[in-house]
């Protein structure tokens, strides 16, 4: 079942609810006004059959009777019975061929009792009253039948029936017609998406102008068809980059073997060829470690998270920067310190938060003119925030954009040894944590690198 079959009929069904209920509301008002104003009249004719009884006597009965076959009303169908006070019919009358009504004694009883009485008698509507005068009593049953009424509660009953039809066919096409207008935007939509492939992520969905939500919709898919755009342009650089950088150490090392291999060398030259070796498996040691590591920040269900300190990380970065090159120097400051201990917490992977702050603290001592790296941490707004600032070179504001690039390297790399990895991990690694990275970088105050942190109070 399509959706546009789905809508006309919800439509259809909706619509004719409503107007059954409408019509069945109508219907039932009406009879029962009707029976209520039939009433009335019963009542009222039963009350003047009584007077008039009352005023002729028993001598004028004819009167009475001639009265009655020539009087006309709205009742065609009518009849009237009294009983005197001994329960013995003393007057009868039944017009339009109204067949006569059996009236029981115990019906009478009742009526003394209680005066006034409605009564249903083989389909015949009955007021039956209690009327005394001079001293006597009578019991007056005023009967009928209200054909003009019944009469026309079918004629509105037919009306009703037929508008109800009718009602439903028109809401059926009108439903059909609406609900082709409703889901012409969504085949429109569904032909566009077909249109895109994997060889072909620009196509876009023509959202329109509204502010619905299948324009919405169409942005939002926009959306992601550039995210996965993006994602894939930037793979494929990411494997063609890292299909160069890997060839590079792979070419070395064969050559040499191939050269060395050529013919007998001496131990020296040997020893020389597997040192240069060896420098080349670090290499590429290096760049698979780094590689990984970024496969790694690519989703946060991978990873395990905890409580971190960035001041004990930042401390174990000053002793392992040190490490890697004897020049490298880092001075490290700590700002003043919050009472509250969930303030100097965050919730992250030390390991990797580990390796996105010493990569940029042994890039800021590598390109620094003095091999010398400032490390600074403090605490403001629930926020934890480390700065590593170095005085070298400054990045350029066309640099900027390009520094976080899986293998970019800036022109101040020079013969420096790297794989433009570093930068690109980090701040993936930050983005992971739900920090935030923000660089300067001026001739008076150097290059700035600000992270940020949620402390433990934003969660």
């Amino acid at each position: 079942m399509n959706i546009r079959f789905k809508i006309t009929l919800l439509f259809t069904l909706l619509v004719m609810g409503i107007l059954s209920l409408v019509s069945y509301s109508v219907y039932y008002f009406t009879e029962q006004s009707r029976e209520a104003i039939f009433k009335l009249r019963l009542q009222a004719g039963a009350n003047n059959r009584a007077n008039l009884f009352a005023m002729l006597g028993d001598n004028k009965l004819d009167i009475l009777r001639r009265m009655d076959s020539s009087s006309t009303t709205l009742i065609s169908q009518r009849g009237i019975i009294i009983y005197d006070v001994e329960s013995k019919p003393a007057y009868a009358f039944f017009g339009n061929d109204l067949k006569p009504v059996t009236i029981t004694s115990r019906m009478i009883d009742d009526i003394k009792a209680s005066k006034s009485k409605y009564l249903k008698i083989g389909g015949v509507d009955v007021s039956a009253i209690y009327h005394t005068y001079n001293g006597r009593g009578i019991v007056v049953f005023y009967m009928g039948v209200d054909e003009d009424g019944k009469k026309r509660i079918e004629d509105l009953k037919r009306i009703l029936l037929s508008s109800l039809l009718a009602g439903v066919i028109i809401t059926i096409l009108v439903g059909y017609i609406f609900s082709t207008q409703l889901v012409r935007p969504i085949n429109r939509i569904i032909r566009e998406v077909n249109e895109v492939s994997f060889s072909n992520l620009s196509g876009r969905i023509n959202g329109g102008d509204g502010q619905d939500e299948l324009s919405s919709l169409a942005n939002t898919f926009n959306n992601l068809l550039s995210r996965l755009q993006e994602s894939i342009t930037i793979q494929k650089r990411f494997i063609s980059n890292a299909s160069h950088e890997l060839s590079t150490p792979l070419t070395s090392i064969s050559s040499q073997l191939q050269v060395t291999l050529y013919k007998e060398r001496s131990i020296d030259e040997y020893h020389n060829v597997l040192y240069s070796i060896q420098e080349d498996v670090e290499q590429m040691r290096q760049l698979t470690k780094s590689l990984l590591e970024i496969a790694k920040t690519g989703y946060e269900g991978g990873i395990e998270l905890s409580e971190v300190r960035i001041d004990e990380i930042m401390l174990k970065i000053v002793a392992d920067v040190k490490k890697i090159n004897a020049l490298y120097n880092v001075e490290l400051e700590f700002g003043e310190f919050p009472d509250d201990d969930k303030s100097c917490l965050t919730y992250g992977n030390p390991d990797l938060l580990y390796s996105a702050i010493k990569n940029i603290t042994e890039n800021a001592c590598k390109y620094s003119y003095d091999k010398k790296a400032y490390l600074y941490l403090k605490f403001e707004n629930n926020d934890i925030i480390a700065q590593v600032k170095n005085i070298g070179e400054v990045i350029s504001s066309a640099e900027m954009e390009s520094i976080f690039h899986p293998f970019y390297r800036g022109r101040n790399a020079g013969d420096t040894r790297g794989f433009g990895l570093g930068l690109a991990l980090s701040q993936r690694i930050i983005a992971l944590h739900k920090g935030k990275v923000v660089v300067q970088s001026d001739k008076t105050n150097g290059t700035v690198f600000t992270l940020t942190f949620p402390s433990l109070n934003t969660y």
